[in-house]
């Protein structure tokens, strides 16, 4: 009797240590606490007051039963049935040795003998489940340790891996760095390289004009004086009365042959002009220039240039300005060109589109009565100048476009590889030397851009420069 509350005193201990009742499970708690100090006060009584033992001796088995029980039903005492184990033949016995007792006495050492084997076998449980917790605690340990190495280990990795990432960033930004910077290189390289056989190239179409000029100014200046001769000896004829038909259609021919020559010489003395302007090398300096200012202000010099050479000439202006390209707006602003030169370009370029659709309108006139010609029946001649920012694409910065469009008579594709060539022009004889296109095209490499053209036959072309915006 006094066993079994001793037994049902640790048992009640056990649980609610090994199982952390007061935090885990605190209704259990409570209820092997109630067990635990009703033992001691059971058995206290037991002890000090022997006549209520032979009631005791059956109250003391309702403990462990219970303990027993609860060990056996509840899921959250799975982890302590190892104990349930230990203790259980030691309870089955003492319980069967009380009702022994009651009927036969003679079998006393027998029971005596049992219960001592049960206690054994409840140490030798105890000492087994003992070292089980022990190496299953060494266990949870060394689980613990390795989680937390494992978990150092994630967060170092981790850490190298942002450390990695971050290096790989800077290393692909001093890439792009360098690319940029050799992009930029091989670009100042190309324009230097171009620079300098322009520049081979001018001192020697400057040579060559120069050499031209004199023997050309001399061709023009004989055939002006022999014009003023002709006209004296047709004078010195009339006052001396002389009227030979065969001797005034002789003059009549020198004549327009020197008219042909003076023409011709002209036309000549004005290719050796743009060729000394197409040789001549820039000495401007860059500056920060609006090109929407830029590009209106040659629009309509270009225009009323033309209007002052032919009053007849009408034709539309277009514009279309991107007004971040505007010092005063929020955007790019002013960037830095030559003006002279680029606005040269823009002239060039508005010029040839006012030619073009002023040649279809008179092709248009042509094809019309007399009462419609007014260059404007079922064709408006129209010249449109836009500009446009192109974002950064592809590593490059941001780019300026210049379009100069028309809706004139377009360009033949057969000739379109020619269209900047020296000298190659597609009006007609005595009407252009072939240098401004190939003059526009020079200056725009200069400045490190590009320019091209998209046309369509019969429906107008439309030129496209595009310049560094920085």
């Amino acid at each position: 009797m006094i066993l079994d509350f001793i037994i049902a005193i640790f048992t009640t201990r056990y649980l609610k240590k090994s199982l952390q009742t007061r935090v885990l499970l605190p209704v259990w708690d409570k209820i092997f606490t109630i067990i635990f100090f009703t033992s001691i006060a059971l058995l206290a009584l037991s002890i000090f007051f022997k006549p209520a033992a032979p009631v005791l001796k059956w109250v003391a088995h309702v403990p462990l039963l219970f303990l027993l029980y609860v060990l056996y039903v509840k899921e959250e005492f799975r982890t302590a049935r190892s104990y349930m184990l230990a203790i259980f033949p030691y309870v089955l016995i003492s319980i069967a040795a009380d009702v022994i007792k009651l009927f036969y006495t003679r079998f006393g050492n027998y029971i005596d003998t049992a219960i001592f084997f049960s206690l054994v076998w409840l140490v030798a449980m105890l000492i087994i489940n003992r070292r089980q917790q022990k190496a299953l605690l060494k266990e949870k340990l060394k689980t613990k340790e390795e989680e937390e190495q494992n978990r150092i280990m994630a967060k170092r990795k981790a850490e190298l891996e942002v450390q990695v990432a971050e290096r790989t960033a800077e290393i692909m930004f001093q890439k792009e760095e360098l690319q940029e910077a050799l992009n930029e290189l091989r670009a100042t390289q190309t324009q230097l390289i171009h620079s300098e056989k322009m520049a081979s190239l001018g001192e020697l179409t400057a040579g060559i004009a120069h050499e031209i000029q004199n023997p050309l100014n001399f061709v023009n200046n004989f055939s002006e004086v022999n014009k003023e001769l002709i006209e004296e000896l047709r004078i010195k004829n009339e006052k001396l009365k002389i009227d030979d038909n065969e001797v005034n259609e002789l003059l009549d021919d020198i004549e327009q042959n020197l008219e042909k020559i003076n023409h011709h010489g002209k036309r000549a003395d004005a290719i050796v002009k743009g060729m000394l302007q197409h040789s001549r090398s820039s000495s401007g300096v860059k500056e920060p220039t609006d090109i929407n200012a830029l590009a209106d202000e040659y629009l309509r010099l270009a225009y009323h240039g033309l209007r002052a050479k032919d009053n007849s000439f009408n034709a539309t202006m277009k514009t279309d300005f991107d007004e971040t390209l505007s010092a005063d707006e929020a955007g790019i602003g002013n960037i830095n060109i030559v003006p002279q030169d680029i606005g040269r370009v823009i002239l060039n370029l508005i010029t040839n589109a006012f030619y073009a659709v002023s040649e279809k309108s008179k092709m248009k006139n042509e094809n019309l009565p007399d009462s419609n010609r007014d260059g404007q029946a079922g064709y408006e001649p129209t010249v449109t100048v836009s500009t446009a920012l192109i974002p950064p694409l592809g590593g490059r910065g941001p780019k300026i476009e210049i379009k100069v469009a028309d809706n004139g008579g377009g360009i033949p594709q057969k000739v379109l590889d020619k269209i900047f060539q020296p000298f190659f022009t597609t009006k007609p004889t005595g009407q252009g030397t072939g240098l401004g296109l190939s003059l526009s095209y020079d200056i725009v490499k200069a400045h490190g851009g590009e320019i091209k053209m998209e046309t369509k036959e019969g429906e107008g072309s439309e030129f496209i420069i595009q310049l560094p915006a920085v």
